[in-house]
């Protein structure tokens, strides 16, 4: 059985039920942890991988496979807490001319940005806000101090046919490399910025600094990106514009998929080479 990208053998199940079933019970934060700590789950820089593993569990007690303790803590505090936050994602009053040759790319890092980045995706994504599992990497990007674009970075899709091909590496190579693919899995130009090119050379600028970012955060340098466009809702114009290539379309079975159930909008399926000898380093060892 796999989630998030690991194979789990019965013997590992057994032993996240013994360790649910400890006294007194852990917490799904300390569960997360020792999870991972018994079964060397962990990053390529060495950091366990307990965003994932959490998730992993929630999926494992969905599918009737363990029970988890009850959270302790209510659920976490989100940006609508926060009266300022919610007023500062509407469309200003003015809003000054984008110069694309000034254009100011900033990683979200401080606790205030993240909640102000995941309430302009909230209100003005098609898709809303959710959850990132694991390693990732958000952005603000803007022109004269104000927010017009943003971005998130973050875990591949498990298995794309096109974009397997194309790399040319066996199952076991994927397993082992698929953290060298990012995922680009939300991009907003907010709706009242309007200027030509600008989608491009916001592509253009976060894809030549994301693999210095990610090692800085990661300490390890991925090597290509992915990203899936739905169609016919987007064209992938701007992913063209700024020199992605296009591998064709899903099948419509979602990032996660197992079951080869299509349930998903069809998407054109784009990458963005890291590196030149990417196909070599992601068909390593």
């Amino acid at each position: 059985m796999d989630y998030c990208g690991r194979p789990f053998t019965p013997s590992d199940i057994e032993l996240i039920r013994a360790l649910v079933a400890s006294n007194p019970p852990p917490s799904r934060f300390r569960l997360s942890r020792e999870v991972c700590e018994q079964l060397n789950w962990r990053r390529p820089g060495g950091k366990l991988k307990d965003m994932s593993c959490r998730v992993a569990l929630l999926r494992m007690q969905a599918d009737g496979l363990i029970t988890l303790p009850p959270p302790r803590n209510a659920k976490p505090v989100t940006y609508r807490a926060y009266p300022g936050i919610e007023q500062a994602v509407l469309e200003p009053m003015v809003m000054p001319a984008v110069d694309l040759d000034r254009l100011a790319v900033e990683v979200v890092i401080k606790r205030g940005d993240s909640l102000l980045w995941n309430a302009y995706i909230q209100r003005h994504h098609y898709l809303g806000h959710q959850l990132i599992p694991g390693a990732q990497l958000r952005y603000f990007v803007r022109a004269a101090g104000e927010v017009i674009a943003l971005l998130s970075f973050g875990a591949s899709a498990w298995k794309i046919k096109a974009r397997d091909e194309c790399i040319g590496w066996t199952a076991e190579q994927r397993q082992r490399n698929l953290h060298l693919i990012v995922n680009n899995a939300r991009f907003l130009i907010l709706p009242w910025v309007k200027c030509r090119n600008l989608a491009s050379r916001v592509l253009a600028l976060t894809s030549r600094r994301l693999a210095g970012d990610w090692h800085t955060r990661y300490a390890y340098r991925p090597v290509l990106l992915e990203t899936f466009v739905e169609k016919p809702r987007f064209t992938g114009t701007c992913y063209k514009a700024a020199n992605w290539l296009n591998l064709g379309d899903t099948q419509g079975r979602g990032k996660l998929d197992t079951w080869h159930r299509n349930a998903q909008p069809i998407k054109s399926i784009w990458i963005y080479p890291l590196a030149r000898d990417f196909q070599r380093q992601l068909c390593n060892g």
